[in-house]
């Protein structure tokens, strides 16, 4: 990776925790205005980054959620 994309990974893990925290979605907005403002390119490298693990985080529960109810369904099969 370059400087750029491990320092808009960087700041994507941080803003995404702070909104963990906060429950505020509109920090990642912001934090990319404030970039747009100095510097396109590690706006869209920040974006990127957020979307990436923002997909990520909803493969995974998606993932989970299936085995979950996957699980129920076989356990509820086998006590009938």
């Amino acid at each position: 990776m370059s400087t750029l994309d491990d320092l808009a990974e960087a700041l994507a893990i941080d803003v995404l925790k702070a909104v963990d925290k906060l429950g505020d979605e509109q920090l990642i907005q912001d934090v990319a205005t404030v970039l747009a403002a100095t510097s396109t390119p590690t706006e869209e490298a920040f974006l990127s980054a957020v979307r990436v693990r923002q997909a990520e985080r909803r493969g995974r529960q998606f993932l989970t959620t299936y085995i979950e109810r996957a699980i129920k369904k076989r356990n509820a099969k086998g006590s009938s």
